[in-house]
């Protein structure tokens, strides 16, 4: 199959558990019992009036489908009327693949870093050819994009643009694969292999096409083509800058003030009510999963400290402060076994945290520790425990394993099979040490 572009391509306890929000939640933990004693939802669009002023800067990759009436300007336009400030750089040569974006200034504008949000759309056609042609020429560019935002900004957030399907589908490729004769079918393969790709590659989506199919079916009479059938008329284009306003800012789009001067109010406030509908009431199916974070507390009767079965999905870090001024920092998206052992009985907020590109998920939990404990006492059995930690000159992790400690980058330093590691000579900061080939970060002052 081809584009048009191209002449000839085919193509007993209590569990506290985190998903996909930015919650924070707290909860009162004694030895005998646990209580709930008050759960937080903190969402960010509960009171947009009271929010401060945004800036975004914010690059967009793509070609004529962002290009065609200055997509990007129209978002700086939207944002502007809304208090916020978007600042943009764009590379949108017409016809452009992924694949291209992958060699040619789109690149170099990404590794130069600083950017919020990178958007990036595909060719109009390509994400809707057979799967076969996907997956070699589609698939395998999108994650170099991604892998490329994320080192070159740990905090930026990927953004693909699902564009939508042509007025009348693509006739000229159904006649190779048959489900691109109508503009349902075409639509629908081009949003499924959107939402794969963020799913895929840790991304949001703007599901733009969503929007367009749902003001197709909801107000016919608004046309969001150009007469070619498959460029975005200024309608398409208003509709598109309203769900990337949304997505990038996280405000209610039918508060947006400003509209085009080829679009009259009626139909400026038509197509910003649908981006609310699809876009903003569901914006946590369109944007990047934050971490998941289980908490369990581990019975531990007449024990000094505490301790947790700690499981992470999606995640790089989970941290665990324990409120008496000690971390804990593990390897996230593994199941772990955190303890802490405390000098003195009292009350401990102790805050369990899972970290991934900027985004957390927070679990909080305040212990009682009310008892003196029996000194001989062992502590409760904890998976990859090393103290202390942090570390000055030496981690012990209790008894004879294989040691291997590798700098955050992955390059090995020390292997050694042994109760403890010596870490003499090692500069400040973080390491990976692995006990018995299960990973634990350290961290040494």
């Amino acid at each position: 199959m081809k584009s048009e572009s191209e002449t000839q391509r085919l193509g007993d306890s209590e569990t506290w558990k985190l998903g996909d929000s930015a919650t924070s939640v707290t909860f009162k933990m004694r030895k005998e019992k646990i209580t709930l004693l008050v759960a937080l939802v903190f969402l960010p669009w509960v009171a947009t009036s009271l929010r401060a002023q945004e800036s975004k800067h914010v690059l967009f990759v793509g070609n004529s489908y962002t290009e065609v009436n200055n997509l990007p300007r129209m978002v700086g336009d939207v944002a502007a009327s809304m208090g916020d400030v978007l600042t943009y750089g764009s590379h949108t040569p017409g016809g452009c693949t992924f694949q291209q974006h992958c060699s040619n200034e789109s690149m170099q504008l990404i590794r130069q870093g600083g950017w919020d949000a990178v958007v990036l759309q595909e060719q109009s056609q390509y994400p809707s050819f057979p799967d076969s042609q996907v997956a070699a020429e589609v698939l395998p560019y999108a994650r170099r994009l991604v892998d490329s935002i994320y080192a070159h900004g740990w905090c930026s957030e990927p953004m693909f643009y699902m564009t939508w399907g042509r007025r009348d589908g693509d006739s000229y490729n159904a006649r190779f694969f048959p489900p691109l004769a109508s503009y349902e079918g075409m639509d629908s393969l081009l949003c499924a292999r959107y939402m794969q790709m963020g799913a895929a590659n840790d991304a949001s989506v703007c599901p733009v096409g969503r929007v367009w199919r749902y003001l197709r079916r909801n107000h016919p009479d608004l046309e969001l083509y150009q007469s070619d059938g498959s460029h975005p008329s200024v309608a398409g284009t208003y509709a598109a800058a309203c769900s990337f306003y949304t997505m990038l800012f996280g405000r209610n789009p039918v508060d947006i003030s400003y509209r085009p001067d080829a679009l009259t109010a009626a139909e400026a406030q038509t197509i910003r009510q649908a981006v609310g509908t699809v876009v903003y009431d569901s914006l946590s199916a369109w944007q990047r999963r934050r971490p998941a974070l289980q908490v369990t507390e581990i019975d531990t009767p007449q024990y000094m400290g505490c301790a947790f079965a700690v499981e992470s999905e999606r995640c790089d870090t989970v941290r665990c402060s324990w409120g008496d001024g000690s971390d804990t920092l593990f390897v996230g998206g593994q199941h772990v076994s955190a303890c802490h052992t405390y000098a003195t009985p009292g009350s401990y907020t102790v805050t369990f945290t899972a970290s991934r590109h900027c985004l957390d998920s927070v679990v909080v939990v305040t212990s009682f520790v009310d008892q003196e404990g029996i000194a001989d006492l062992e502590p409760p059995t904890c998976g990859l425990h090393v103290h202390p930690n942090p570390a000055i000159d030496k981690v012990h992790v209790g008894e004879q394993a294989e040691l291997v400690l590798y700098s955050l980058a992955g390059r090995l330093l020390r292997r050694c099979h042994a109760d403890s590691l010596p870490l003499e000579g090692l500069a400040s900061g973080g390491y990976l040490l692995t006990v018995d080939g299960e990973p634990v970060i350290i961290i040494k002052r």
